[in-house]
């Protein structure tokens, strides 16, 4: 009795959290809600003798936050160095190369678009190096003709292509598998079994973009030239040297080469940066430089870090309620892995809207019912629940970057999503088969 009522308690607020998510909620208020609404249903267990009382104070609404410190400083470091090479005008250097020689081949010029906006993801990272950026090239894609309809779904795919590397992201998914083990013993971690195949899907993810493209390439060829304001596309930005522009690869390629942690290949990165484009010539001019980037970069960044705060006090509160009703779920959740592949991949686009595949939305209770199983390898789970979640970041209206996308370009929401989920929904069935090679 006292079970069913739990189950019962849990699932009617999941479906709240659903449905408040998917009409566009703030995840910082669900998260927090979700994380009292779930302690209290563990507490209700108490009651019925199915738990034991600890201490909520401390282990939802302290340690969780607490512990979340060592990923936030990387969030924020990412964050820097996607600003840094915006406001020293490295990214604005690449961009204007990219322009230079791809002119009047607009198909190509636009391939290359999609290419140079994935290399300076690989590091940048956040809405504010997002906009930044896209204020640069979408001014430049509407010079070339390119139908707003291909520009802004190969702009937001292209991000989504190069976050398969990017560290910032990866440590945002971590702590949803954080202190879950598999059988064998394995953990979701930062190194060389995850970069194999990182660069693996992020590699077929721009293949898929280019071939959209490519069927793309009559529409784009007869496109007529338009124009495109808004911040930023009008900014001059004084030459940088050429040597700058493999900087965006550098931290990745630190951590893939000499396998080096994040925050020491962000920070050299960074450094770079400064010494390459003339900001160490003084300390008055360095001092001045990394107090506008910083401020600007925690700006950006300041309500993400506060959601996932709040994510994870979530979380914490999840892995007590549901523990409370795992038995129950082990009958009715499939334990062959094959069999959940097929249906995540169907269901994919319910990772749109923030729905229960997106670990950014309601996705981050599915998971904590699948790893409350104890059954499954860790990384099956984390390609299970990243790859249909990496539809929404790199295609749904709900992120961030992709939103201001569309109220920049004016492209109309419908249009947008029947142009760029059915790549990233074939990206996601690709990738999930290199995962099953490289990854579990």
């Amino acid at each position: 009795m006292g079970s069913a009522i739990v189950a019962i308690l849990l699932a009617l607020t999941f479906v709240g959290f659903v449905i408040f998510s998917v009409k566009g909620g703030n995840l910082t208020i669900a998260f927090f809600v979700m994380a009292v609404l779930w302690t209290g249903i563990y507490f209700i267990a108490v009651a019925f003798g199915l738990a034991k009382p600890f201490n909520f104070i401390t282990d939802i609404f302290s340690t969780p936050a607490v512990n979340y410190g060592s990923t936030a400083v990387q969030i924020i470091l990412g964050a820097w160095f996607g600003r840094v090479l915006v406001d020293t005008g490295i990214a604005a250097g690449i961009s204007k190369l990219t322009v230079r020689v791809g002119k009047n081949k607009p198909v190509i010029a636009t391939i290359l678009i999609a290419l140079v906006t994935c290399l300076i993801f690989t590091s940048a990272y956040g809405v504010g190096s997002a906009v930044a950026i896209g204020s640069i090239l979408f001014p430049i894609m509407g010079s070339l003709g390119v139908p707003k309809k291909i520009a802004v779904p190969v702009f937001t795919l292209s991000i989504g292509a190069a976050m398969w590397i990017n560290s910032v992201i990866f440590v945002q998914f971590q702590p949803f598998f954080q202190g879950y083990k598999s059988p064998d013993g394995q953990v979701v971690a930062w190194g060389d079994h995850y970069l194999r195949f990182g660069m693996a899907a992020m590699v077929i993810q721009m293949i898929v973009i280019i071939l959209f493209i490519l069927v793309r390439s009559k529409t784009i060829r007869n496109g007529k030239p338009y124009e495109i304001g808004g911040v930023g596309s009008d900014q001059e930005w004084a030459p940088v040297s050429p040597v700058t522009y493999v900087l965006p690869i550098v931290p990745a390629a630190l951590s893939i080469f000499f396998k080096w942690p994040a925050v020491p290949a962000l920070l050299l990165a960074t450094i770079l940066a400064f010494l390459l484009t003339g900001n160490m010539k003084s300390m008055k001019k360095l001092v001045s430089v990394i107090g506008s980037t910083a401020k600007t970069a925690i700006g950006d960044i300041g309500g993400l870090l506060i959601m996932l705060f709040c994510l994870m006090m979530f979380q914490a509160a999840a892995i007590k309620a549901v523990g409370v009703v795992t038995p129950m779920l082990a009958h009715v959740i499939p334990n062959n892995e094959l069999i959940l592949i097929v249906i995540f991949l169907v269901l994919a686009p319910l990772a749109l809207f923030r729905g229960p595949l997106e670990l950014y939305g309601a996705g981050a209770a599915t998971i904590t019912l699948l790893l409350s199983l104890g059954t499954f390898n860790v990384w099956f789970l984390y390609a299970l629940m990243v790859i249909p979640s990496m539809i929404g970041i790199s295609a749904c209206f709900t992120q961030s970057w992709n939103a201001w996308s569309l109220e920049y370009t004016g492209l109309d929401t419908k249009t947008y999503l029947f142009n760029g989920v059915p790549v990233a929904w074939i990206s996601s069935v690709l990738i999930m088969g290199a995962a099953s090679v490289l990854l579990f």
